[in-house]
Parts: C-alpha cells; structure tokens; sequence
C-alpha cells in the first residue's frame, strides 16, 4: 500500500500515534495555559505598586520617617504615628474636605475598602539568653540573643492588663515568618488600632511612652487588608521592621494581590471548566504513568522524557491540592473573618496558600512546556540538540565536579575574606550569587579592593583568569566537540525529518483522493495482477539476481513478450501458503535487529570518515611541513 512507497509500515504507526499523542498535548497544554493566565492581569501589579508606593515611599512632609528610613526603635513610633495612619485612614478629600465615613470604613485611595483594622505584633527575647564573659559580667546589666524560638519571651510585660502586655499564642493556621535575621513564630505580644484615625493615634502614643518597645524586641509585624470591588481583588500587605541584636533595624516588606473570591463572571465559570477538564488530564496522566512504573520498573526511570513527565504530574497534583485546600478555607473562613469589623481579619494566611499555589502552577506550566520538545524531536535541528546533550553529559558532569570545586573554594576564600566589610559577600550564599554575576560580567571591583588592598586585586584577577577564560571556554570546548561529532554522523544518518515529510505528503495525497479533489495514483499491484492475467506471474526471490542481470546485460535491447517466456517464471505462491515460512512475531523481530544493524554500520561508518578527513589533515599538514 502506501506505506511502502516511503515510509515503512511501522514507521508510519508510531509517527500516527506520535502525532495522536502530540494533538492530545497541545490541547492539555492549551488547556492549562487559559486557566493560568487567565487568573493572572497586569491590574496585580498595579495594586501592589500603588500600596508599596503610599507605605513605603512618604510624602515630603514625612521625609525621615518613612518606613525605609527607619533606624531604630523611635524612628518606628515616628512613622507609625505619621505615615502609617494617614495611610490607612483617609477621611479628607483631594480638597482637603472631611469625608464621612459611612461605616466608619476607610476606604484607602477611595477605592481600596479597608477590611476590619490594622494589627501591629512583636516578638522578644528573654533577658540573659546569651554569655557574657567574665571580665563583662559586672559592667553589662544584661544580655538579649538573637531570635529563636527557644529563647522566645512569653512573659507579660509592662502595665499587664491588656492583651498588648500579654503573649498570645500562635494560631494553627498562621504560617511562620523568614525574615533577614530570623524565621519568627506566628505569636506575640499583639494589638490592634481603633477604627478612629484619632483613637489610634492616641493609642499609638500611649504604647510609646509606656515603652511596649523593650531592649528584648526582635522582630514588629505590622498586617492589613484591604480589597477593591472594581477588580475583585484582595490586598493583603506585611511591613516588617526586625532589631537584630546588633542594634539598628532592618526593614522589609511584602504585598500579595490576590483573587481569592474566584468564581464571579461568566469568564470565571469558563475558567473553572478549564480546571475541571485540566484535573481529567492530570488524571489520565497519573493512570498512564503508573502503569509505565509497574510495567518498566527501574527502567522507567532510565529516561529523561519519563522522568520529565513524572515530575509534570506530580507538581500538577500539587497544583490541584493547594488549589482545593485554599478554595476550601475561603469559603469557610471568609464569612467569619468579615462578621466583626472591629477584628483583624487574617488574611495573610489565605493569602500565603495562594502565593504557594501561584508558584507550584507556574513550575508546572514551565516543566509543561519544556515537554515540548519531545514532540518536535524529529526536526533536524532539534534531534541535533538532544543527541549533543546526551553524548556529552557524561563530560559535562566531571567537569562540573571540577567547576564547583574551585568555585566553592573561591567562594568561602571571598566570605572569609570580605565577609565583614562588603554586602555582597556577607554570607556564603551571597558569595555564590555574587560570583556567577562576575562571571557574567556584573561586579564591584572597587568594593572588594577597599575591603582588602592586598588579596582583594589577587582573588578578583585569578577568579576570573581560571572561572572565566579557561574553565568556561573548556565547557564550550566540550559542546562544540560533540556537536561536531554529532553533526557528523546526521550527515550519514538518514533524515527522519524526510520521512516525516514523506509521511505528510502521502497523508494530504490520502485525504485529497477521498475527498475526490484529485485522481488516485495507479498501484503497482495492480499492473502486477494485469500482467499476470496475461500470462506472467511474479518472480522468484531466487530468479530476482538472474533477471536484473539479464536486463542489465541487454539494457540497450528491446525486451519483447516471447524473451520474458524464456527466463525462469513460475507462479506466485499461495498468500496462505507464504505466511507459513515467516510468522508476523518473526519479521517484526528480524526488523528491529536489521534497525540496530543499520545504526551500529551507520556509527562505524560515521568514525571512519571522521578518521580519514583527520589522515587527510595531518597528510596534508606534513606535506606542508616537508615543504
């Protein structure tokens, strides 16, 4: 049929069901792709620029107490009894008229509601939670470590009467803080402000002279919420200031826009049945993984494209939990969070579950993507790629080992050096980060020289003699080495990119004549059958020789009907009694073993050439030489 004339019988059903495969993928993918962005607008950013920008960045007259300016602990009463409430509340308009508002509800740039009131959380240290030297005891009257859950302090403090003196412990929920100089529980001596821009202010003052601030103090979370009915979209906000017991503060702050109310509009009921057909997949994906697991076993493993696919479900399955964990805590903690408007709702943590569903979806969608490629792996270009890659991993990794070994050295030689003196060496993990931006070509050499005059210029130059110029251009080596090779042997390989097309051109041709847009083309066994109802009949495999070499040798001549029926005919045998010699089981066997023939020849013969052409150049070089 057909699938003889170019393309084989098995070649043709796997590229069918390739193909089949492929579509079912750029729909799945397609699928995941609007559910995906279709929860993602660029009004998100807007939202979290426009609150960092009134919290973070204070007007003129608030220069020196904005919340990036703060130092200490009297630059924190400072900007919260300033910036911070006129932030959150804004009762005037533009033309300075008092706004009443309705509720007693702050509505922050008249359009973002306020939920509840702000809260304001710090955590302490007990006193003596560290050694003093002896020599020291007898000047110092105490002692405060830095942040740690074991030397957390839970004492009340203070006047002791309300719930700011006393310590309130961590809720289930509340997900602990990584802060620059810390990972901070979710407890603490808390407060919340009045709904009163004044009675907060009065209250902030109180807390102030009472000093609610103490030597002990590590870490002061100030949390609000608020949400914008125009585009349905929450606006959850975190400004944390952390007192280190080196003294100083250090501040840092995060604004999450969420969606957390998700099924509104039409388009979001659209989106849910994206994510109901998207959970089908991931399911059928699981079943088709899991019986490749049973099935291969240890070989599963073996492959790349397996292990790719393994992970896509996986972090999918992610993807969907969060999902519904985070869906389910809405429903059932948004309506309690709402019905005291004289609470602090926290949002933070509904927040926190959909910045962790965020993340794992936009890790599925890139190893979504990166798959690919395994569909468009009969290209040429792209065959070239994967086979250079895999040729040279093992080369690659020994040379990593040998990378990293003199970059992890460079690196606790740049911490040990510069540590103490320059930011981006302070730690060992901004040792690293800094030194793959030398490679790259982003430093600070005027930094590193101050820090130390001496080894400053010695670590800089030889780092980038050695990472730079030999051990990168080594890697390069590598690669283009295989590539070459690799590019070699494609130009004895036969192209599976032409059997592809072949395969397409005969697949339009099929569609065409059943669509009777064109004629079909006139089979060969056709004109096989018309001959031998006019009394000649199939050749022998045996005579095959024979009579090519007849024709060969009377090329030129005409062959007429009366000199076929000299040469050795006989009739065909039976279809029945030709099945017997060679069984289905049999030929498909002796096809994979002519398969693996063909592409060991093709590998000797690939070498060969590479010898020759390398003979060739070094006959050529000595003849020059000679010379």
């Amino acid at each position: 049929g057909a699938a003889n004339h170019g393309v084989s019988c098995s070649s043709e059903k796997e590229m069918k069901a390739t193909l089949r495969e492929l579509v079912i993928y750029i729909v799945f993918l397609t699928d995941l792709c609007i559910l995906t962005f279709g929860r993602v607008n660029s009004e998100m950013y807007h939202l979290n620029k426009v609150m960092a920008r009134l919290f973070l960045d204070p007007y003129p007259e608030y220069a020196g107490s904005g919340f990036q300016g703060i130092r200490s602990r009297a630059d924190f009463w400072r900007f919260a009894e300033g910036p911070l409430l006129d932030g959150l509340f804004w009762d005037k308009w533009y033309s300075n008229m008092t706004e009443t508002l309705q509720n007693n509800d702050s509505h922050i740039y008249y359009e973002n509601l306020l939920l509840g009131v702000a809260q304001i959380r710090q955590l302490k240290v007990r006193n003596n939670t560290c050694s003093i030297y002896p020599y020291f005891q007898s000047l110092l009257e105490g002692c405060y470590s830095e942040y740690r859950y074991q030397a957390e302090d839970t004492a009340d403090f203070g006047l002791m009467n309300d719930s700011e003196w006393k310590y309130t412990s961590a809720s289930s929920l509340s997900p602990w803080y990584w802060g620059s100089m810390g990972f901070y529980s979710s407890g603490g001596y808390v407060f919340t402000l009045p709904k009163s821009k004044q009675k907060s202010a009065e209250k902030l003052e109180f807390l102030r002279e009472n000093n609610w601030l103490t030597r002990g103090t590590r870490a002061v979370f100030t949390d609000f919420s608020t949400y914008n009915a125009n585009i349905n979209l929450f606006c959850v906000i975190r400004l944390v200031v952390e007192f280190p017991a080196t003294g100083g503060a250090i501040t840092s702050s995060h604004t999450y826009s969420v969606k957390l109310l998700r099924y509104v509009t039409s388009s979001d009921y659209f989106l849910a049945s994206c994510e109901a057909v998207f959970c089908l997949f991931i399911i059928t994906f699981a079943i088709q993984e899991v019986r490749k697991i049973v099935k291969l076993k240890k070989a599963y493993f073996t492959s790349t494209w397996n292990c790719l696919e393994l992970l896509l479900v996986v972090t999918s399955l992610l993807a969907i939990a969060f999902n519904a964990y985070r869906t389910v805590k809405v429903s059932l903690l948004l309506k309690e969070l709402l019905s005291d408007a004289t609470v602090y709702p926290d949002f933070y943590f509904l927040a926190y579950w959909q910045v962790l569903y965020n993340n794992m979806i936009a890790v599925n969608i890139f190893f979504a993507w990166i798959k690919v490629f395994k569909y468009i792996s009969f290209n040429k270009t792209m065959m070239q790629l994967s086979s250079t890659l895999s040729r040279c991993a093992k080369d690659i990794l020994g040379f990593a080992i040998m990378f990293f070994i003199i970059f992890f050295a460079y690196a606790q030689l740049g911490y040990l050096v510069f540590g103490a003196k320059v930011e981006e060496f302070s730690s060992l993990q901004n040792c690293i980060f800094t030194q793959f931006c030398i490679v790259l070509g982003d430093f600070n050499f005027e930094a590193i020289k101050t820090a130390n005059r001496i080894l400053g210029p010695i670590y800089f130059v030889t780092f980038v003699f050695f990472v730079f110029f030999i051990l990168l251009n080594i890697f390069l080596a590598i690669i283009n080495d295989t590539y070459s090779e690799v590019k070699a042997d494609f130009e004895v390989t036969p192209s599976q990119e032409l059997q592809i097309r072949k395969f397409f051109s005969q697949s339009c041709k099929k569609a065409l004549v059943n669509l009777k847009l064109k004629k079909p083309e006139p089979d060969r066994g056709t004109a096989d059958k018309s001959l031998g109802r006019k009394g000649f009949s199939a050749v022998r495999r045996k005579d095959a020789p024979q009579l090519s070499n007849r024709h060969n040798a009377d090329k030129k001549s005409h062959v007429t009907p009366s000199k076929l029926l000299t040469w050795n005919y006989s009739p065909a045998e039976d279809a029945t009694t030709a099945q017997s010699y060679v069984t289905t089981a049999e030929f498909q066997q002796l096809l994979r073993h002519m398969d693996t023939l063909e592409k060991e020849i093709i590998r000797i013969k690939a070498k060969l050439m590479r010898t020759v052409r390398t003979m060739e150049m070094l006959k050529e070089a000595v003849s020059k030489t000679t010379q």
